[in-house]
């Protein structure tokens, strides 16, 4: 049949059973233990921490009219700079210049320095919320270090405060002038290449002088004007050849000579020769503007064909008597001559005239005809050299901005870290609390002596009541003899007892030197464990 369960009183009577059977095991789980703390916590030795807070501090110039080159976000340049500092020669110098962890350096010349000083040292970012924005901003970060003297921990802070500041310095100055640099050289490399262009450029329009697209309108222009020159040239040809054909007519009418008087012989007045010598002149003048039936011209033919009858009624009579006349030259034929004369070297003039106006239309018509390809040619060439040109400009006036920012951060006016708080020496430590190790040391010593007696009690198979026995066996139990103790059992007892106690002590004692051992660093890295443990608790 099912046990009943037991009652709240019962539980209590078996647990008192329990603690009266398993006292030893109990106080040993717990002694033990408490003699590991005692001998631990008093002796750790005090560790201080010493902090300085450095503000990070905005640009001085507004951005609006100085725009920083320096694009890296604050938290990635932090742990850049962290980085830089923490490696070999930062923290070599560190720990030679203040004399850092004299006893490790000692037993462990190598790295192990190096990384005990860099879990010793910390950097905590502390941000804001500005308006308008949701993701936090970094305003400020404390620099901390952690040592056994509160002197030194405080002059390392500061030290690793101000190499914050000076790297911070550095890399903006150089992340400025590598842009500055940067910029210089593409804007020297882009002015080549634009000098380049424009020279091509140049010996393009040399070259084609007067093909240019811009000149198109100008070429037509002198093309319409060499069209109306040649117009005007063919119809003054047409006119001197008119004019020569006319006086060529009146020079063969002509004779070449006329008779003068001999010499001796006065004449009055004018002679009848000499009269038609000039109305002869008189006809071709007037055949130069008028027609052959024009009055004043049939007028002068009559007069002429009078003149002439009567020269020829009288050439008889001066040939009868030989030397007393002569002839000379036909002033009227003379004179024609030079007008044919005149009017050839003008034939001539006008002939070279119309060859320099065909051979300048050609040419202009020639670079008319070509315009398009070269257009063509100009439109790639003014193409490549307007980007460049628009590509020139945009550097150069970027380089102009880099130039004021790099500026800017010579002159310590752009983003910059500054000492808001110094480290100073702490007064009291900031490990151990001892307090609450001793607290948590006892309470894990009791709960350790809980445990093993429960776990002893659990591991035990034997009857301790009559009420176990009832209730393993089938058979009714009616009452129980109680033990009969003998001298013997007695001396066996107490025997025990000392055994227990010794050894009780002697692990007390164990335990106590060797946690003493480790607070004074007498165990080789076991202080360093312990104390990244306590700090971090």
């Amino acid at each position: 049949m099912d046990q009943p369960a037991p009652t709240g009183a019962q539980q209590l009577d078996r647990a008192w059973g329990m603690v009266r059977r398993r006292w030893r095991l109990g106080a040993l789980a717990l002694l033990v233990p408490l003699a590991a703390v005692v001998g631990l916590v008093p002796f750790l030795p005090s560790v201080y921490r010493a902090s300085s807070v450095v503000l990070v501090e905005r640009q001085q110039v507004p951005e609006a009219l100085v725009k920083s080159t320096v694009t890296s976000a604050l938290d990635t340049r932090l742990q850049m700079i962290t980085q830089e500092i923490l490696r070999r020669g930062h923290l070599q110098e560190l720990i030679e210049r203040f004399d850092l962890y004299p006893e490790l350096r000692r037993r462990s010349p190598g790295d192990a320095v190096l990384d005990r000083v860099r879990r010793d040292i910390h950097v905590d970012l502390k941000t804001g919320e500005p308006l308008g924005r949701t993701n936090g901003t970094i305003v400020a970060f404390t620099v901390s270090y952690t040592g056994r003297d509160p002197r030194t921990v405080a002059d390392v802070a500061n030290t690793i405060a101000s190499y914050y500041l000076s790297e911070n310095s550095r890399v903006r100055e150089q992340e400025a002038s590598g842009t500055a640099a940067f910029l210089r050289r593409q804007l020297a490399e882009v002015k080549d290449r634009l000098e380049a262009q424009e020279a091509r450029l140049s010996a393009f329009k040399r070259r084609y002088i007067g093909e240019n697209p811009k000149n198109m309108d100008a070429n037509l222009a002198v093309l319409e004007r060499l069209t109306s020159q040649l117009r005007l040239n063919s119809d003054n040809q047409n006119r001197a050849l008119a004019r020569r054909e006319m006086l060529a007519r009146q020079l063969a009418e002509n004779d070449g000579t006329v008779p003068v008087a001999a010499p001796g012989l006065p004449e009055a007045g004018e002679s009848p020769v000499m009269k038609l010598a000039r109305l002869r002149q008189e006809l071709a003048e007037l055949r130069t503007r008028f027609s052959d039936r024009y009055p004043d011209v049939v007028r002068l033919k009559a007069d002429i064909a009078a003149l002439e009858a009567h020269a020829l009624a009288a050439r008889p009579a001066e040939s009868a008597a030989p030397g007393t006349r002569e002839t000379i030259p036909n002033p009227y034929v003379v004179k024609i001559r030079q007008a044919i004369a005149e009017v050839d070297a003008e034939v001539i003039a006008l002939r070279a005239e119309e060859r320099r106006l065909r051979e300048d239309f050609a040419t202009y018509q020639r670079r008319v005809e070509n315009t398009p390809l070269r257009e063509q040619e100009f439109q790639e060439l003014s193409r490549d050299y307007d980007t460049t040109g628009e590509l020139y400009r945009t550097l150069l006036k970027r380089y102009e901005e880099a130039q004021l920012a790099e500026t800017l951060e010579q002159r310590q006016k752009g983003e910059q870290f500054r000492i808001l708080e110094a480290a100073v020496p702490p007064r009291a430590p900031a490990a151990p609390n001892r307090l609450v190790l001793f607290l948590f040391g006892t309470a894990l010593a009791a709960g350790l002596a809980v445990g093993a007696m429960v776990l002893a009690e659990w591991l035990d198979t034997s009857f301790h009541d009559v009420d176990e026995l009832r209730g393993f066996a089938n058979v009714p139990v009616t009452g129980r003899i109680p033990p009969i103790p003998t001298r013997t059992d007695a001396a066996r007892r107490r025997a025990r007892g000392v055994a227990w106690a010794c050894a009780a002590v002697l692990a007390m004692t164990i335990t106590g030197g060797a946690a003493y051992a480790t607070a004074r660093g007498l165990v080789p890295g076991a202080s360093q464990v312990a104390q990244a443990l306590l700090l971090r608790n």
